[in-house]
C-alpha cells in the first residue's frame, strides 16, 4: 500500500496579521493539513507560535494539524498541544529529553508521534525510534527561521530514512521541511518523502490552489 502524498502549508510563512484567514485560504486551496512550527527561543534562536495558534487553527478548519516542536523540553508541552488540537506532534532527536518516554506520552494521548532530525544529523539517529513513531521529519534547512535555502545533502538523509524503514519492514511517513519548491519536492519525493511542509513557496504563489495541485502531481509522479 502506497503512502499518501500530503502537502501541508507551513504557517510560519503566512501573514501573521491575518492568521485565521490564512488558515482558511490554505484549506480552500486544497491543503491536506497545516504545519505549525513551535520555537522556544532556546532549542532554536527564535520564538514562534504557541498553543493558542494551534487552537485557533483547529477551531477554524477541520484538517490535520501537524505540530513541530522545536523546543528543548518537548515532554513538558505534550498535554497542552494535544488539548489545543494537534493531530501529530513531532519532537527533535536532538532535544534534551527522554525521547522514548515523550513519544509514548504522545501516543497515550491518542495522536500520531514523530521524530524530526536536523541537517547534519545522521539518519540512523532517527531510525533508532522506528518502532515508536508514525513519521520521521527530515529538516531540509537549519531549524529556526523561514525562507532559507534548501540544503542539498538533506536528500540523502531522506533516502537513508526510507531505505532504513524498508529494511526494518516499517511503513512510515517521511516528511521534509524547509526551502521547498517544485524541483525540491520532486527530488525529495524521488528519495522517499511523502509529506511536504511548504512555506514561502506556497504563501507567495499567485495561485495557491494551482500550486498545491502541481506539487501533488509532481510528488506522485516521482515517488
Amino acid at each position: 500500500m502506497e503512502r499518501p502524498i500530503r502537502i501541508y502549508p507551513s504557517l510560519l510563512a503566512a501573514d501573521f496579521g491575518s492568521l485565521e484567514s490564512e488558515v482558511r485560504r490554505c484549506v480552500a486551496a486544497g491543503a491536506d493539513g497545516i504545519h505549525l512550527d513551535v520555537m522556544d527561543g532556546h532549542f532554536v534562536p527564535n520564538l514562534s507560535m504557541g498553543q493558542d495558534i494551534v487552537r485557533m487553527a483547529r477551531h477554524t478548519v477541520g484538517v490535520h494539524m501537524n505540530v513541530h516542536l522545536m523546543v528543548s523540553n518537548p515532554h513538558a508541552h505534550i498535554e497542552s498541544f494535544v488539548s489545543a488540537g494537534a493531530d501529530t506532534i513531532l519532537i527533535h532527536v536532538e532535544a534534551d529529553s527522554d525521547l522514548r518516554a515523550t513519544l509514548a506520552a504522545i501516543h497515550r494521548e491518542g495522536i500520531r508521534a514523530g521524530i524530526a532530525i536536523n541537517p547534519g544529523t545522521d539518519a540512523s539517529e532517527a531510525l533508532k525510534y522506528l518502532d515508536a513513531v508514525d513519521e520521521i521529519l527530515c529538516m531540509t534547512v537549519h531549524p529556526g527561521f523561514g525562507g532559507q535555502e534548501f540544503i542539498d545533502s538533506a536528500v540523502k538523509t531522506v533516502s537513508d530514512v526510507r531505505l532504513g524503514s524498508v529494511e526494518h519492514g516499517k511503513r512510515i511517513d517521511i516528511g521534509v521541511d524547509g526551502g521547498l519548491n517544485r524541483d525540491r519536492v520532486r527530488d525529495c519525493a524521488a528519495a522517499g518523502a511523502n509529506i511536504f511542509d511548504v512555506g514561502t513557496h506556497l504563501f507567495r504563489a499567485r495561485d495557491m490552489a494551482r500550486e498545491i495541485k502541481r506539487l501533488h502531481e509532481l510528488a506522485r509522479k516521482t515517488s
